[in-house]
């Protein structure tokens, strides 16, 4: 009475999903979702706890990569170009919208990234090279490439070793993922406003998208330090209020219309750093509660705000003059490397480069009930 579909489990740097091959997923977007639902919230969609389901009851951990062969090359690229420009998979991401029965793909995750191309070779899409393997992928939902690098010594996906990422306990194998071409992913421009400082309802503020539309705004504006634990974040309603506020207002003028019910942008609150050697801190809302750590490109798109003239990090940043910079969150620190140039005063960025682990959790089929595929 019930389908069976393949899927893995994997924990792609500080979150985890369900990843499943396309070819097992309906092709009609509307079942498809539906049967995601099914698996992350079984027959109770809407249950918080998500108990009749593999998700886990967070955001962090409601979370769906689909991954097939790219269908993306350029036929009218030259040969060499075509090389330059190969892409190897399509990754495509969904949110699933807690106790909304609803599922997000207005975004991505660089997280779940992450754990793409240890899926793709586990799954025999791709076949591992030694001592490493590298892919470019296709980040279908938001459009540009990241070009991942996993340890495959023999062959094999290699997922102990020393690496460590603030909010998961312990280390891992490093996975490198430079992204490409993704500045305006989402809203059509680095700067979706075309200002570096917008100003509303008496707070400035800059709106960027270097692969996460986020709007950046000053702690102290709202009368918070920045350095406030997560929970005290989560259990101030005013500031929650006054976020939202103006979240809904600015998604209009970054080109996402009515996001009321869209997980972007996200906003950020930052402050100067604690540590002198690092770039800033931050506090980041994803949309409604504070984040345990940063998601990956949100942390991409503050160090670029970071680094832009005349952005509202301007007398909050520290250390600009390099191309690593060290991003302070809730439960320690992320680093993001920038590869960016000015040009008549316009800043260029040429790639965005960040370190991540993964671990494949399990593997095997997830069970959707008869129900699902009836119309």
């Amino acid at each position: 009475m019930q389908t069976a579909i393949p899927y893995m489990h994997i924990r792609g740097g500080s979150s985890k999903g369900l990843y499943f091959n396309a070819k097992d997923l309906p092709t009609d977007e509307a079942l498809r979702n539906k049967v995601i639902l099914a698996a992350m919230e079984g027959s109770d969609l809407g249950d918080l706890r998500q108990i009749d389901g593999l998700g886990g009851g967070s955001s962090l951990s409601s979370k769906v990569a689909i991954i097939s062969l790219s269908s993306s090359i350029n036929e009218n690229l030259t040969a060499s170009e075509a090389q330059q420009e190969r892409v190897d998979l399509d990754y495509y991401f969904i949110q699933i919208m807690i106790g909304k029965g609803k599922v997000s793909t207005t975004q991505t995750c660089g997280n779940i990234l992450a754990g793409v191309l240890p899926f793709a070779i586990e799954s025999g899409m791709i076949n591992a090279s030694h001592p490493t393997t590298s892919a470019k992928i296709n980040i279908v939902n938001t459009g540009g490439i990241c070009e991942v690098i996993v340890q495959t010594p023999n062959g094999k996906v290699n997922y102990a070793g020393d690496a460590k990422v603030d909010g998961v306990l312990g280390t891992a194998a490093p996975i490198i993922c430079n992204y490409l071409n993704t500045e305006g992913a989402t809203c059509g421009a680095l700067l979706p406003t075309g200002n570096a400082i917008d100003m509303m309802d008496g707070i400035e503020m800059t709106c960027i998208d270097n692969g996460m539309p986020v709007v950046i705004l000053r702690a102290t504006d709202f009368n918070i330090t920045g350095y406030e634990t997560k929970e005290e974040l989560d259990n101030n309603d005013d500031l929650k209020q006054k976020v939202e506020e103006i979240r809904l207002k600015m998604g209009h003028k970054m080109n996402l219309g009515d996001v009321k019910e869209q997980s972007i942008p996200k906003m950020c609150l930052i402050s100067s750093p604690k540590n002198a050697s690092n770039l800033v801190n931050t506090r980041m809302f994803i949309p409604h509660v504070c984040h345990d750590a940063i998601g990956v490109l949100a942390a991409v798109s503050v160090a670029t705000a970071c680094i832009l003239p005349h952005s509202i990090a301007q007398g909050i940043a520290s250390n600009l003059d390099s191309n690593t910079f060290s991003i302070e969150h809730p439960t320690g620190e992320f680093t993001v490397n920038l590869e960016t140039q000015l040009q008549n005063n316009q800043l260029i960025i040429e790639k965005s480069g960040v370190m991540r682990t993964a671990r494949l959790l399990s593997k095997g089929v997830v069970y959707i009930p008869q129900s699902i595929w009836i119309k």
